[in-house]
């Protein structure tokens, strides 16, 4: 705990105890003394202030960070005497309610404003206010502000306004204000709903643009073109309609586009690989695009993630592909040939399909490489360039109706973590190269017309068999089946009789009552009895002289 006595350093002008395990409650008697403090910072510890109402602080502070110490529940009144305050770091505090009318007239002094992470609620007033400098860094996220956004914010270079209930960015962007000065604008996970405004060339001094998980529907206004200065335009999880506006081609700057999780419709633009050449992020997946993967995609040498994924796309997959040449190196350095990524507070968020779901990443250093095609119509087969994208980190090609067999070189993707090429048609044997890749974490080939022996060794062996199921043909240990070459020839078996015994016996026994019934019923009396071999012998002689005289008729005629 901090002890009252600190007051007795009463000529302190600055106190910074941060990042401690300090507890406990902070009251006006610890800071009574301190008419000199003009910089105060107790951020991340877990401390309670408590001061008595209309107290007044003997100190003018030029910076107060106070994070994560308990304020709240109300707006710290005392501040209402602070004048010369240029930063103020309140976030993550436990207020609730709303931040008095006065306090948004000290906005014009300040600097740097965080009031994140709080239970701010309601509107903010659109009040005229008067600003000699922008300020630099405003961040209200995670609240339940509504309403429209205030048009006085256009003064901060960098407003984050995440994470609330805000739902009209008109009065922001088209309130004729000339002296806007905005670079960094992130309103993701909002209410804001309608179409978009067309008036964005009253910002074009944007350099980051995020307004994904709202409920925007419409067109994307041509106006977002003005934005020429614009490195990161993200619209993911909207509801948006239509082509993707040619006047985007005037982005010259943007390294990343995402458009994800959108109604946009038509072809890709063959412009977005003439002119947008910084690109080193492009999503375009769960769309209506349709029609072929445009070949001008391949101009995009700085190309590190590529998701095109949950789309009507036909066709073959480009051969070229091969041109992504930042995907080709195992080993990418920004300082080398890359775009700048030098972005005011920015982290770039990407989401994709990655090992069979949805995720998140936060990618500063730019180190992941994904091609993402699946859930499409492609057709005809995987081309064989796709082996020089040795840094390729996870490829994913199912849920499509491709052809023929897997590229026998695809061991040279020594980075692959991620390999999905299940639920397509593809035939022939399973590459034993694909064992030489020590890293995978996630092969799936089920589903397809695969055949012959699934190799072992390494990694493989740790796959189960439901990555390999759905290929009638296939065999191997993962599918718990013999190999038809692995079966031993069965020894021929010598003929058998015992069966048939029975059958025999009784016709050897019928030939031989047959035998002895003829014998004694025919030859027995001619043998025994006198008058019956008589009579068998005169009929002998008669049938003999008849023959003769009927062969002797013959000849004399």
């Amino acid at each position: 705990m901090i002890p009252t006595s600190i007051g007795l350093l009463s000529e302190l002008e600055t106190l910074k105890l941060d990042g401690n395990s300090l507890r406990g409650e902070i009251t006006e008697t610890h800071l009574t003394s301190f008419s000199k403090l003009n910089d105060l910072d107790l951020s991340h510890n877990s401390l309670s202030l408590k001061f008595v109402p209309g107290w007044i602080p003997p100190f003018q502070l030029i910076g107060l960070r106070l994070a994560s110490c308990k304020l709240g529940p109300n707006f710290p009144n005392w501040l209402h005497n602070q004048y010369q305050l240029c930063g103020l770091d309140i976030s993550d505090a436990g207020i609730h309610g709303s931040a008095p009318e006065w306090f948004w007239h000290k906005l014009p002094l300040l600097i740097v404003l965080n009031m994140s992470h709080n239970n701010f609620e309601g509107s903010i007033p659109n009040l005229q206010l008067s600003f000699q400098l922008d300020a630099y860094f405003i961040d209200l996220s995670s609240n339940q502000h509504e309403g429209a956004i205030p048009s006085f914010f256009l003064h901060a270079e960098s407003l984050i306004l995440s994470e609330n209930k805000f739902s009209d960015v008109s009065t922001l962007l088209c309130g004729n204000d000339t002296t806007a000065g905005l670079v960094y604008l992130d309103l993701t996970n909002n209410q804001i709903n309608g179409h978009l405004p067309d008036c964005w060339d009253s910002v074009n001094t944007l350099l980051v643009l995020d307004l994904s998980n709202n409920k925007l529907s419409g067109k994307i206004p041509p106006s977002m073109g003005s934005l020429n200065n614009l490195k990161a335009l993200v619209l993911r999880n909207n509801s948006l309609t239509g082509e993707l506006p040619a006047s985007l081609k005037n982005c010259t700057n943007l390294f990343l586009l995402d458009v994800a999780q959108n109604l946009l419709s038509g072809p890709i633009p063959s412009w977005i690989g003439d002119k947008l050449q910084q690109l080193t992020i492009l999503s375009l997946s769960e769309n209506h695009f349709s029609g072929n993967i445009s070949m001008h995609l391949c101009y995009l040498e700085h190309l590190q993630v590529l998701d095109l994924s949950r789309n009507n796309l036909s066709n073959r997959i480009p051969v070229c592909i091969k041109n992504f040449s930042a995907i080709s190196q195992r080993s990418f350095n920004i300082a080398d040939g890359g775009p700048d990524f030098s972005l005011v507070l920015y982290i770039v968020n990407i989401t994709l399909m990655w090992k069979g779901a949805d995720s998140w990443f936060k990618d500063p250093e730019f180190s992941l490489t994904a091609i993402d095609l699946s859930d499409n119509h492609l057709s005809g087969e995987i081309p064989k360039e796709i082996v020089y994208l040795a840094g390729l980190h996870s490829l994913n090609l199912s849920r499509n109706n491709l052809k023929g067999e897997i590229p026998s070189e695809i061991g040279n993707l020594t980075s692959l973590d991620f390999l999905d090429l299940s639920r397509n048609e593809l035939c022939g044997k399973i590459p034993t190269s694909l064992s030489q890749i020590d890293g995978m974490g996630v092969l799936d080939l089920s589903n397809n017309n695969l055949s012959g022996r699934i190799p072992s060794g390494g990694h493989m062996d740790t796959f189960g068999a439901s990555f390999f199921e759905g290929n009638p043909n296939l065999c191997g240990q993962q599918l718990n089946k013999t190999c038809p070459e692995d079966m031993k020839p069965a020894k021929p078996q010598e003929p058998t009789t015992h069966d048939d015994s029975d059958f025999y016996e009784g016709l050897y026994m019928c030939l031989g009552f047959g035998f002895f019934t003829g014998f004694w019923c025919l030859l027995g009396p001619l043998l025994f009895w006198r008058a019956w071999r008589i009579a068998y012998i005169r009929l002998l002689n008669k049938v003999t002289d008849y023959i003769y005289v009927m062969v002797a008729l013959k000849i004399g005629r």
